[in-house]
């Protein structure tokens, strides 16, 4: 029986395990969409140009990431878990799709320039500047209506949604709907340091596999407000990573007020303040900890999950590329 419900693209490059940025950002979107919406959950390792010297790291985060979205309670008999480079298909429509894309179009993007500043030095490969052309046919392909993103990733939203209706109007047809973004609820977590995001390449981030140990020791180390030399100094709370990290996950906003009203004050030192919030991120980890471990005991059922949800991906881009071709007319044999 068919699936009539709308669908969703998303995913993840396999860099690494996952972190709290990528739980408010886009997972818990994820989990609460999943029974509303066909989702196809991508482990976009084509796109991982920037680690082609580390190949055994891309392997293993493969299988990372898959036991990560089952930790947080993706369900993969309800959803697709799928993994890009199993697709080919996806190459195709990329290259399919480059044909009206400009590298000026490429050049200009925001998070791309971002990125590449990021590589400083290093040789940017061509598969690089073709990763958001990639991007556009991941979404694209099992024509997705909804697209769960962190706001860094919205540029590339824009452009598939440019694609879509470009070659819907090319072709007069409607082989693409125009997929619609949702930016989670905190659009970009900083990371521990205060600096930047929350980020695997700058080793500052809280990951979801973290033992409470662990957690303690990074939230403990954790930057605040640089103005403040003593607990009795009034504090800042805005831009404060501490405060926003217990906006994002103590739910106890009557605590958070408290803890708040009293830094503006000077009445509360930063120890308290951080060990609340290591409690806090600990109990929310707790049950990821116990569902992680499951997995990890069982891996045979993270395989089970990409191999089935690959093979649905699979069927699916075939009959989108049937029906690109067909628009197209390059279906020559038939």
């Amino acid at each position: 029986m068919a699936d009539e419900r709308k669908r969703i693209l998303t995913g993840v490059r396999p860099t690494g395990s996952l972190h709290l940025g990528h739980y408010v950002g886009a997972l818990e979107n994820w989990i609460r969409l999943q029974q509303e919406y066909e989702c196809y959950f991508l482990i976009a390792d084509f796109q991982v140009s920037d680690h082609a010297d580390e190949m055994d790291l891309v392997r293993s985060s493969v299988f990372e990431v898959a036991l990560d979205w089952l930790a947080v309670g993706l369900d993969p008999d309800g959803s697709h878990f799928v993994i890009e480079s199993l697709v080919p298909e996806h190459a195709e429509l990329t290259t399919w799709l480059s044909w009206w894309i400009p590298l000026g179009r490429l050049q200009r993007n925001p998070t791309l320039k971002a990125e590449m500043a990021d590589l400083e030095s290093k040789s940017v490969p061509v598969a690089f500047f073709n990763y958001p052309v990639m991007q556009t046919a991941n979404i694209l392909m099992p024509k997705a209506h909804l697209v769960p993103v962190g706001d860094d990733q919205l540029p590339h939203i824009e452009m598939t949604r440019e694609v879509a209706r470009r070659f819907n109007r090319l072709f007069e047809t409607e082989v693409f709907p125009i997929p619609e973004p949702l930016v989670g609820r905190v659009p970009r977590l900083v990371g521990v340091d205060g600096n930047a995001k929350m980020s695997k390449s700058m080793d500052n981030a809280i990951y979801l596999k973290d033992d409470a140990e662990t957690v303690t020791r990074k939230v403990m180390g954790m930057y605040t407000d640089p103005t403040r030399l003593r607990a009795t100094d009034p504090g800042h709370v805005e831009g404060n990573p501490v405060f926003m990290y217990h906006d994002a996950f103590n739910p106890d906003t009557a605590e958070v007020d408290d803890l708040k009203e009293r830094y503006v004050a000077g009445k509360v030192g930063d120890v308290e303040v951080k060990q609340k919030l290591a409690r806090v991120l600990n109990a929310f980890l707790d049950p990821i900890r116990e569902r992680r471990a499951h997995f990890e005991a069982h891996p045979e059922l993270v395989r089970t999950a990409l191999a089935e949800g690959t093979a649905r991906s699979r069927t699916v881009a075939q009959a989108t590329m049937a029906d690109v071709r067909a628009a197209m007319g390059v279906n020559y044999l038939e």
